[in-house]
């Protein structure tokens, strides 16, 4: 194959593959934009229950989008149902050592009582 044609077939595959990282680069930050939006929606909620500083409810939306991220690509992974049950708890306990940081003991139970919660109101709902 001469150089001309090489360099012609390096190049499209140069703009091919630079064309799939930008149209996945786009898609993240879509999606991103979208769990920025419902994290800020959670964090304002926690704000007013808890009475949370401005700089506590940044630190909580900052948690919800970290973990969030993390737990999701947990359960997207391709591991074993008991493997992931362990990598979601073990993401779980920084979870809630990092909230341990920004809150104090009444509302962390407060925060973490409700999230507990929250999957028995789900099946009880569904089952009325």
């Amino acid at each position: 194959m001469k150089l001309q044609n090489r360099l012609i077939l390096l190049g499209v595959t140069a703009m091919a593959v630079g064309g799939f990282v930008l149209s996945q680069i786009f898609i993240h930050e879509k999606n991103r934009k979208e769990l920025r939006e419902i994290a800020k929606d959670i964090a304002d909620h926690w704000k007013e229950k808890l009475d949370l500083t401005p700089s506590q409810t940044e630190e909580l939306e900052n948690i919800i989008i970290e973990f969030t991220i993390k737990k999701n690509d947990i359960i997207n992974s391709d591991a074993a149902s008991p493997e992931k049950i362990k990598k979601l708890q073990k993401v779980q306990r920084r979870e809630h050592r990092d909230l341990k940081k920004i809150l104090n003991e009444e509302k962390f139970n407060t925060y973490t009582g409700t999230n507990k919660n929250l999957p028995n109101n789900i099946l009880n709902s569904i089952s009325a």
